[in-house]
């Protein structure tokens, strides 16, 4: 995880993050932190699974809402989303942590930022498609909810990078494999 010297450990900025996301939203999450010269806490919420107990960091023991379809996997943060957001703060000066957590997702990201005070929370947008519509339908929902709910700021970072520079564009990481029949 990247570091910054003196780097103060309150009011962190909480990200939302995901496979298939576009990289400049953790990007832009990254220039907040280093602007209030904070900690970038980039949480990933699975919303098959609910908390049972917390720690004042925010990190969660969580069970399967349906235990016929456990998978432990899903306790640990993604190995490949955390080495893309690795490779893309690499350079940013902040100090990250991944975080999982769970439940519905506006609600986890609202809570997560109420637990470790936030500054702000950050979430991104997808691209627009047909299966982005229905995405975008979902996420624009989840950051209403986190406006309406919430007595912080929410910034919602558009899919598209400014001037639409394809590097800026890439997914964190790619979406996960397919699994074959």
């Amino acid at each position: 995880m990247g570091t910054h010297s003196g780097a103060s450990r309150t009011h962190p900025v909480v990200v939302g993050v995901s496979p298939g996301q576009p990289a400049h939203v953790v990007l832009q999450a990254a220039r907040f932190a280093a602007q209030f010269q904070t900690e970038l806490v980039c949480a990933h919420v699975n919303p098959g699974r609910f908390s049972t107990s917390e720690s004042p960091d925010g990190s969660m023991l969580t069970a399967p809402i349906d235990p016929d379809f456990a998978d432990e996997r899903e306790v640990a943060f993604d190995t490949r989303l955390e080495n893309s957001l690795s490779e893309i703060l690499a350079d940013s000066g902040v100090s990250w942590r991944p975080l999982v957590i769970a439940g519905d997702v506006a609600t986890a990201l609202g809570h997560l930022a109420d637990t470790v005070d936030a500054a702000m929370i950050v979430v991104g947008t997808h691209e627009r498609s047909f299966g982005g519509g229905i995405q975008e339908f979902f996420n624009r929902s989840i950051a209403v909810n986190l406006a309406h709910s919430q007595l912080r700021p929410v910034v919602v970072i558009p899919a598209r990078a400014p001037g639409g520079d394809a590097a800026h564009t890439a997914p964190t990481v790619p979406p996960a494999p397919a699994a074959s029949a």
